[in-house]
């Protein structure tokens, strides 16, 4: 019997969804938009929306314990689920987390991760309402879900870009993935000669990014203190390349990037330099930088021109004209994506 099999590789991560996707439909009026963005949207009342998310940590392919403290891991696993719900323009409101652990893991340990929750709950005022505990036989792996909530006029979507918006970003790129470099290089430095010590001083900032980061919810309650509501929005995991061209993918438009205005941190600049990298590479292509990337109207742009955390780094186009890096010389190259693979 001839049996066909279809390797996860030749699907990725998003093609495996939209392979699951196109076997469903939504049945139920209250489910506003399913899969395909950063939440799924519910109806909630005549005025809000509920915004559902989930995220799945696990170890040995998300974080490496050797030189992840577990108070930060449990920071960041809250942290990357509220992303999600800034990523649609909502505020969480609660979190439940499934954590699967194997018996070399003490009550001790548990509690350092759980310090890491309650810490980024009482930062992102979240509530850890409940969850699920089982064994496992291959390390830690923690799911964590988040409900948000969101008016019906200021759900922002990915679908949602339109012609001559302006591309925004929060914050720095790159830096997460330069201090995943360091520390995978001192690992492998301590692994042949365990008597050697990390040569970590002056990382402290791009070790935080990948180990500690954040979510942009100030970004978000300034932007609704300015009244500017983005037209679209990501938030950046798989690389600023990537999520822009999922927003254009999804909006049906074209984008065209400056490679002079993509901000980078001085240290993670340096870093690549001293790792033989391409710091843009690095910043278009890293990921797991949490920050927020967003199309605004250009009506909206006085607000926010002076802004200190907030880069001006594109404008989208039609679809016509493609997705464009116009590099310092103003040569345009085709804008690829080289971020996370997941399978």
């Amino acid at each position: 019997m001839d049996i066909t099999r279809t390797e996860l590789a030749s699907l990725g991560e998003f093609g495996l969804i939209n392979h699951i996707n196109s076997r469903f439909s939504l049945q139920n009026p209250e489910s506003i938009k399913g899969i395909g963005d950063d939440a799924a949207v519910i109806a909630q009342d005549a005025t809000h929306y509920t915004l559902l998310s989930t995220d799945m940590l696990v170890e040995g392919v998300h974080f490496d314990l050797s030189y992840t403290p577990l108070p930060h891991l449990g920071f960041k696993a809250v942290a990357v689920n509220v992303s999600d719900i800034a990523a649609m323009y909502g505020i969480p409101k609660q979190i439940v987390i499934g954590l699967a652990v194997s018996n070399r893991f003490s009550v001790e340990a548990i509690d350092a991760f759980y310090e890491g929750v309650k810490a980024a709950c009482d930062t992102f005022k979240v509530d850890l309402i409940g969850g699920d505990t089982t064994s496992s036989r291959s390390g830690l792996v923690i799911s964590i879900s988040v409900v948000g909530v969101t008016e019906h006029d200021k759900v922002v979507y990915r679908n949602t870009a339109k012609p001559t918006d302006i591309v925004c970003v929060t914050g720095d790129l790159g830096a997460a993935y330069l201090g995943l470099q360091v520390l995978e290089r001192e690992k492998q430095v301590y692994m042949q000669d365990p008597s050697m010590q990390p040569e970590l001083t002056g990382r402290e900032y791009i070790l935080q990014r990948q180990l500690r980061p954040s979510a942009r919810m100030d970004i978000i309650h300034e932007l609704r203190e300015m009244s500017v509501v983005p037209t679209a929005m990501i938030d950046v995991s798989d690389g600023v390349a990537s999520d822009i061209l999922h927003i254009c993918k999804q909006s049906n438009v074209g984008v065209a990037l400056f490679e002079d205005k993509i901000p980078i941190d001085a240290t993670a600049y340096d870093t690549a330099l001293e790792l033989k990298l391409d710091p843009i590479t690095c910043a278009l292509n890293g990921g797991e930088d949490y920050e927020l990337l967003f199309t605004i109207q250009q009506s909206d742009y006085e607000k926010i021109k002076n802004h200190a955390d907030i880069s001006l780094i594109g404008y989208i186009q039609e679809a016509a004209k493609g997705n464009e890096l116009v590099t310092k010389s103003g040569n345009r190259i085709a804008l690829q994506a080289q971020g996370w693979v997941h399978f």
